[in-house]
């Protein structure tokens, strides 16, 4: 990663936000509209991979592009969101 210092420094003040209403506010003040936009999507990508949707279904239904979707499968399969739960 080339800026793997900032995105450290990033991850190091995400771990301090200890409420969910400060989250939001932070998260609001940092991201642009289209970031908060497509940052909650991708969340919702890896769970319907998780729940076994075609990757041609997820993005019509999100309204993303299928390399997106692709993208999210490849970081699936590297067992990078265990903590992204999806309901039985």
């Amino acid at each position: 990663m080339k800026h793997k210092k900032y995105f450290d420094e990033l991850i190091a003040i995400l771990l301090k936000i200890k409420t969910e209403a400060e989250m939001s506010a932070f998260l609001s003040a940092l991201l642009t509209p289209q970031e908060s936009e497509q940052l909650p999507k991708r969340i919702q990508i890896i769970k319907m991979l998780k729940q076994g949707l075609p990757q041609r279904e997820i993005s019509e239904k999100l309204n993303v592009g299928i390399a997106t979707v692709t993208r999210g499968t490849k970081e699936l399969k590297s067992n990078h969101f265990k903590n992204i739960e999806v309901p039985k």
